[in-house]
């Protein structure tokens, strides 16, 4: 098997669609978890998709040299997706194929990352991360699963599958930058078992893997969050054989519902509209008043064209939270969306119907006028009657 096979292989079930609509990502409350409110549009950047993966042929290229190096190092650059965007050259030899670590376990590297003119924007001499996890830049997820123990590897990387359009703070890296890693594959060892794990150490993954959501969010890689997000969710929800104290169980509890609300956040971005309902139907489920599950959940339903339902449910936020402009600002607008709708609905069915109020109320004099008139008749044969009766009567008498 070919190292591209065994990389498609690896993440074929993770491959990820990033579908986006030109949005601004939400800041973080007190770093803990995303604004309820804010909603402003942002420029469309598009994140890095794995499933570029499945694009191309592996194809071995020598750009530099066509001579092996003869000090033993190897000089042969691997398309790792068969794109010319992420090539991977061995520089030292590692233990062989079998000492490869596997996805889902912890590894540790020595990193060195600079730009293509040189300058040296990060070093980490034991960078830790779960390899798999999208808890690092998408080079390096696709790349030290081919690396050997022991092997040290230059790493050749397209903005894309770094720090794309919009670059980063920390480190320091422009706009499409393309990048240059220097990586040495130091430690692979299998992922704890959550069962088995302290409850105080659970609770710091799920959070350092939530905080992995909410810096793909920022950055406007919503599926990438949503994965994220979903591997905090498991480890929150994971069985325990240890003792955990009821302070424990809310921490871990506290953790799922900022996953589940902030997962929300991003399936709203992704237009998976029932996804996201079900995210906040879970968070109320774990507390009923919590703002930011009802303030997205009257917003899913209204997008859905539920607006009673959402009105009401912003009105239920509201009324926690009164002082909350936005929800202000979001109630008032569904309101008036709906009674516009409401108005255009009933003029339709009158069109239809050919305005039957018009129609009553000209049958109605017709009505009145014909029945004084029949009135009259009646009581003009009636004097008529009276007076041939009363003329037989006299006629009568003289005779």
């Amino acid at each position: 098997m070919t190292d591209r096979e065994e990389i498609m292989e690896s993440d074929s079930h993770d491959n990820a669609q990033s579908a986006k609509k030109n949005s601004k990502t939400s800041l973080l409350d007190s770093g803990e978890d995303f604004e309820v409110l804010d909603e402003e549009d942002i420029d469309d950047d598009e994140p890095p998709p794995l499933e570029d993966a499945g694009e191309g042929k592996v194809k071995p290229t020598n750009p530099e040299n066509t001579n092996p190096d003869p000090t033993g190092q190897v000089d042969e650059w691997l398309d790792v997706l068969g794109n010319g965007q992420l090539k991977k050259k061995v520089l030292t030899e590692g233990e062989g194929l079998d000492s490869r670590p596997q996805k889902g376990q912890n590894v540790k590297i020595r990193l060195k990352t600079s730009l293509v003119d040189g300058t040296v924007v990060e070093e980490k001499p034991d960078l830790a991360f779960t390899l798999g996890d999208g808890d690092v830049i998408q080079a390096l997820d696709l790349t030290v699963q081919l690396m050997a123990m022991g092997e040290e590897a230059l790493i050749q990387t397209d903005a894309k599958y770094a720090y794309g359009a919009r670059g980063s703070l920390e480190p320091a890296v422009p706009a499409n930058a393309e990048l240059s890693l220097e990586v040495k594959l130091l430690e692979a060892t299998d992922a704890p078992d959550l069962e088995l794990l302290p409850p105080a150490e659970k609770i710091a993954l799920a959070s350092q893997k939530r905080e992995r959501g909410n810096a793909h969010y920022q950055r406007g890689d919503y599926a990438f969050a949503v994965n994220s997000y979903s591997i905090a969710l498991q480890i929150t929800e994971s069985s325990s054989k240890v003792d955990i104290t009821p302070e424990e169980e809310e921490g871990l509890l506290d953790v799922k519902v900022k996953c589940l609300n902030n997962m929300a956040a991003s399936q709203l971005k992704l237009d998976h509209y029932d996804a996201a309902l079900k995210s906040c139907v879970s968070a109320l489920q774990h507390q009923p008043d919590n703002i930011k599950a009802l303030f997205r959940m009257g917003k899913v339903l209204a997008l859905q064209g539920e607006y009673t339902e959402a009105i009401q449910t912003l009105r239920k936020a509201l009324k926690l939270e009164p002082s909350n402009k936005t929800i202000h600002a979001e109630l008032s607008k569904l309101v008036k969306k709906h009674s516009e709708q409401r108005g255009a609905e009933q003029a339709m069915y009158k069109k239809m119907l050919g305005n039957p109020s018009d129609n009553s109320s000209t049958q109605k004099p017709r009505a009145k006028s014909s029945w004084g008139l029949s009135w009259k008749w009646l009581f003009g044969a009636t004097a008529v009657a009276i007076g041939g009766v009363a003329l037989s009567v006299v006629i009568a008498a003289r005779n």
